[in-house]
């Protein structure tokens, strides 16, 4: 079947190449009964590529089930996936079965199936091993002919190193890996997405087709989209409710619906006239102090951790040596604000300076370079900004700083600004 083919029948949005390369991994591997363990971060559309495998291969006139394993509790997970006995726990008041017993000749997809307890892990690896597994309260054997898709967003090695996940239930499980792309390496398919969401919204609510300008299309290109699809899913839900009667919708409008931080801002910001998507809420000083703010706390804890270690060490000059790149690095980041001609605003960059020297470390140096006190009265001053643009509401006074609202709740207690 022609990629372009499975798209369609499967409402898949995009052309990247990565995306593109997932898709014909999940056709080729369809027809075969081999586990597959599909990666990617929340929200990428995991669970699409389960159907596709299901639905194309020969098991497609059995049953389908999605399971979330962090969704059930542990007390509770083996009894879902293999059943129980009547009287085999409290509250097994009748005999029960378990999804390995009715999906038999169809698939099973395991999301998140890095939540999996160990215990569970082994009867897993047994099903996926001889097709064998027992109910909770029972001591018969009893056999299943099931397929198994899983998906996660966590790196399982890093989990089964830290004792977490069982190593050979993972190479059970990855027979065929399949990685979905995040959004932010599918910028040509963005506004793809964004005109699909929009359509079937109209189409749904008999409303306008909600569309967005070039500048706006630029934007929504160089967002970092944290959450994904399902993120973008929900801000065209909100805009084509919210501007349906001002589209098509400029860069200042889409900006107010997309959570600023520092951390999600594309490297630079157009910043040629009053215009900027981002002037109204940010100047190029507010980018900066909101950048010194969130380098307090780290900076603190970190001196506490070198201090502590250092002292337990019982031979600082030994433990500088074998530390100064790692301590170096952190402690000796020189922040930087670069202007470029009036044309771009540069977000801080952070650079490694020669710092030590002969095993040395000079933290004055540090300290002066980033003061405590002076971070904390620009960051009063932020909020006091912050506030006074948004009438006092809190809630969206906090949007515009990129914290959350407790946070911002504990900053005007901290600083008495009842």
């Amino acid at each position: 079947m022609e990629l372009q083919t499975i798209k369609n029948r499967f409402e898949i949005v995009g052309n990247s190449a990565a995306l593109n390369h997932a898709l014909e991994t999940a056709t080729k591997v369809a027809p075969t009964d081999m586990s597959v363990l599909i990666t990617g971060e929340s929200g990428v559309g995991k669970e699409s590529f389960s159907k596709i495998i299901h639905a194309l291969s020969n098991r497609k006139h059995g049953n389908f089930i999605a399971v979330n394993c962090g969704a059930i509790p542990e007390g509770t997970i083996d009894s879902e996936l293999f059943g129980h006995e009547k009287g085999s726990f409290t509250g097994a008041t009748d005999a029960r079965k378990g999804y390995f017993e009715a999906v038999n000749g169809g698939t099973i997809f395991l999301d998140e199936v890095g939540e999996l307890p160990l215990g569970t892990q082994a009867r897993l690896l047994r099903v996926l091993e001889n097709g064998e597994f027992i109910k909770v309260g029972s001591s018969k054997v009893l056999k299943t002919n099931v397929r198994l898709v899983a998906a996660t967003n966590r790196d399982l090695l890093e989990r089964a190193s830290n004792g977490k996940f069982r190593e050979d239930l993972y190479y059970r499980l990855a027979t065929v890996p399949i990685r979905v792309p995040r959004l932010g390496e599918r910028k040509d398919d963005i506004y793809l997405l964004f005109r699909k969401f929009a359509s079937l919204f109209s189409e749904k609510n008999k409303t306008p087709v909600v569309q967005l300008d070039a500048e706006a299309q630029k934007l929504l290109a160089e967002y970092s989209w944290p959450g994904n699809i399902r993120q973008l899913k929900n801000i065209t839900e909100q805009i084509c409710v919210l501007e349906a009667d001002n589209s098509p919708v400029n860069s200042n409008v889409l900006a107010s619906y997309i959570p600023i931080s520092v951390n999600n801002l594309p490297l630079t910001l157009n910043n040629g006239n009053n215009d900027g998507a981002f002037n109204q809420s940010f100047s190029e000083r507010d980018i900066f102090y909101k950048f010194l703010i969130d380098m307090k706390k780290d900076v603190s804890d970190l001196k506490k951790i070198v201090i502590g270690l250092i002292e337990n060490t019982g031979n600082r000059e030994e433990f500088i040596r074998n530390n100064k790149e790692d301590i170096g690095q952190v402690l000796y980041n020189d922040v930087k604000y670069q202007e470029n001609q009036g044309s771009q605003v540069i977000i801080p960059q952070v650079n490694t300076p020669q710092a030590i020297n002969h095993n040395v470390i000079d933290v004055q140096h540090f300290e002066d370079e980033i003061n405590p006190h002076t971070i904390a009265e620009q960051e009063l001053e932020m909020i006091k900004k912050a506030l006074t643009r948004n009438n006092g509401k809190r809630n969206k006074a906090a949007k515009d700083l990129g914290i959350s609202e407790r946070t911002l709740y504990r900053k005007i207690k901290e600083f008495d600004l009842e």
